[in-house]
Order: C-alpha cells, then sequence, then structure tokens
C-alpha cells in the first residue's frame, strides 16, 4: 500500500492537483484495501497533496477501518442526513483542502456525493481524475497478473464443465445459469465481471445480448462471453461453438475472426501503440469484405473492473507499457443470422503479447465437447 500511496502523491503532484476524492469502488480499493457497497449514506476517501488523508463513512461501517494498511482520519456521521454535510466540512477543515483542485473518478462518483464535496469545498474546483487513476492502475505487478492469470484458468474450467451438459432445447438462461454455478465451483469470487453473455443463433449477433429464453436449435452459433473473479481481479473470454450444421458463411466469419484475433494478439508489445493493435484485426476483417459487420473496438484494457483503461481502438495513440492487460476481440455480426467474437485476455511484456487465455480459439462443435475431445 504504501508504494501504491507514493505513486499517487507523485501523480498529484504532476498534475498539479490539492488532492483526490474517492467514493467505493476499484480505486479505493486499491488504494486502501476498503470494500463498501454504493447505497443511501455517502462514503468518500480523501487524499491530499500533502500525504495526509481521512475517510467520511457511516458510523455503522467504522468495523471495517481495524486493520487500515495506511493512516487515515475518520470523520463518521449518523444516521440523520442533516448531519452528514457537517461531517465532510469537518474533514475538508482538518485535511487543508479548502483550496485548488481536487480530482474524482467520473465513473464512479455520484451526484449524491459530489453535491457534498462541493458544499464542503466551496473555493474547489472538482475535476476528471480519470488519467490520474489510469496511469496508477493501469501496469499490473507480478501478484495482480498472478490473479489474472488465475481468474482465467478459473473461467476456463468452468466453461469446459458447463458444456458437457449444454444441448439443443436449452434456453440461453438455463447455460448462463450453469455456467455462474460452476464458476463458483470452480473457485472464482463471488463478484463476477458481468453476468455472462450466453447468446444463441441470431441473437448472437447482437455483442451485449443479455441471456433469454430462446432455446438452442440446430444451426445455431452459440456465442458465450464470461469471466471469473480471483481476490478482485477479472479474466473476461468469449468463444463461439456451432450447433449440428451452421450455414457455412457463419463459418467463414468464424475463420476470419480467428484469423484477426492471431493478428491483434500479434500487433502489440511495449513500446507500440494502442492503436497498432485494432488496426491490425480491423484490417484482416476489411480486407474479407466484412469491415462493416465488425462494430466495436478491439478491446478494452482489464484487472480491478470488467472495462479500464487502455482502450485498444484505431485513434488510440497512448504507448503500450509492460504490464498492462487488457482483451483483444474482433468479432463479425451479421444481423439476423449470427455472429462471431473470439476474445482473449493478454498482458503487455517487453517480446509482446503473452494470453493469460488459451481454450482453443477456433469456432468448434459443440458435440465435441459432449464427447471429451478437448
Amino acid at each position: 500500500m504504501s508504494e501504491r500511496i507514493e505513486r499517487l502523491l507523485k501523480l498529484i503532484h504532476q498534475e498539479g492537483y490539492t488532492g483526490l476524492a474517492l467514493n467505493p469502488g476499484p480505486s479505493l480499493v486499491y488504494l486502501t484495501r476498503l470494500h463498501f457497497h454504493l447505497m443511501e449514506r455517502p462514503t468518500v476517501a480523501l487524499f491530499t497533496d500533502t500525504g495526509a488523508a481521512g475517510i467520511i463513512l457511516p458510523a455503522l461501517e467504522g468495523a471495517k477501518l481495524t486493520n487500515l494498511p495506511l493512516a487515515m482520519e475518520v470523520f463518521t456521521f449518523e444516521d440523520d442526513p442533516a448531519a452528514w454535510g457537517s461531517a465532510f466540512q469537518e474533514a475538508f477543515i482538518a485535511l487543508g483542502l479548502n483550496r485548488g483542485r481536487i480530482a474524482v473518478e467520473p465513473t464512479r462518483l455520484r451526484v449524491l456525493e459530489l453535491r457534498y464535496l462541493e458544499g464542503a469545498g466551496k473555493d474547489v474546483q472538482f475535476v476528471d481524475g480519470s488519467a490520474l487513476l489510469a496511469s496508477l492502475r493501469m501496469c499490473k505487478d507480478a501478484a495482480e497478473i498472478k490473479k489474472m492469470r488465475q481468474a482465467a484458468i478459473i473461467a476456463q474450467k468452468a466453461l469446459l464443465e458447463t458444456l458437457k451438459d449444454v444441448k439443443v432445447g436449452m434456453s440461453e438462461r438455463e447455460i448462463a445459469s450453469k455456467l455462474i454455478i460452476q464458476l463458483y465451483k470452480a473457485g472464482s469470487d463471488t463478484e463476477l465481471p458481468f453476468q455472462p453473455i450466453v447468446s444463441s443463433g441470431p441473437n448472437s449477433a447482437n455483442p451485449h445480448a443479455l441471456p433469454s429464453e430462446r432455446r438452442l436449435q440446430q444451426g445455431d452459433l452459440l456465442l458465450i462471453d464470461w469471466g471469473a473473479g480471483v481476490d478482485g481481479y477479472f479474466s473476461d473470454i468469449t468463444r463461439v461453438f456451432t450447433v449440428g450444421k451452421v450455414d457455412p458463411e457463419l463459418l467463414k466469419i468464424g475463420d476470419i475472426v480467428l484469423a484477426a484475433n492471431q493478428a491483434g494478439r500479434d500487433s502489440g508489445g511495449a513500446g507500440l501503440l494502442a492503436s497498432a493493435v485494432d488496426l491490425a484485426a480491423r484490417a484482416v476483417i476489411e480486407a474479407a469484405g466484412y469491415g462493416a459487420y465488425f462494430t466495436h473496438r478491439t478491446g478494452h484494457g482489464l484487472g480491478m473492473e470488467g472495462h479500464e483503461a487502455p482502450y485498444i481502438y484505431a485513434e488510440n495513440g497512448r504507448i503500450l507499457e509492460e504490464g498492462m492487460t487488457f482483451t483483444v476481440e474482433p468479432g463479425i455480426y451479421l444481423p439476423g443470422r449470427g455472429g462471431v467474437r473470439i476474445e482473449d485476455d493478454v498482458v503487455v511484456t517487453e517480446d509482446g503479447l503473452e494470453s493469460l487465455t488459451d481454450l482453443p480459439r477456433q469456432v468448434l462443435p459443440l458435440e465435441s465437447f459432449h464427447k471429451g475431445d478437448l
């Protein structure tokens, strides 16, 4: 924790901020190991450019502070909302935060917390701290990568167990529920990166389809996008399977996406641009004439969140650094017919991109998993 706080202080000074305000979420866990859920009562941690830190929280949550890995002043409040603002004002005065610019996390901070912060820091400007937090968390250390590798192993094991029982006539929801059970049996955290996407037939042409009551039929593609968690770090994988004899064009796009996935994984490494990964994968699909059917970026960062920096898209000029982790997930989606996405998790190394996922990537017959061929 001390090394992370030191890096945070350095970034705060570099950006010219007077502090950082965080409400519950991965960034707060990263810096403090404190887990809170968002509720109707506000919880905010404050980190200052002087090295002082504090936390404002409901009195009932005080027991979570017993083994704090860093020194923090504690400001609690009781149940009467009329008194909550006083705790924020007390914290700002004690920490010397009535000045300058305080960074916040816009994808996490709610209007609830922002209004209390604004009330306590009337002369403070609250600004987007996304770049600071991305710099803090993007490059994973060996311990973090080990957790992500284990999350990939658990996810892959869970899918293989699930596929043994997947048959024609099962609904997408049934398959998703079986997969969730297998994820927990295999050792995943209870918090998953997202609820599994299980989409079949024409539904697989929707990249973010929700599992429905549609039942698996002969001739379908079956797309499964899922992940596991280990000590707060996630995996995120997509594989596609055929059910019986499918349209030859659907097999064709499977081969194209497989080649695009390989091209993307071959095109990254320390010192190269994030855009290079996207452009390499996209070039394969465009050359095959399906560019209009690849409707999203090639990947997104992965770690304590299912989606975090760096993002892998054609215009991103960010230079990749060792320890960055992200997905490579090109896809082709033919409306009303079916879609293929092949997604792997990778870590940037000096020599290129190392894949944390190794489940066979080609589009395979569902039946082969019933026979124990793999």
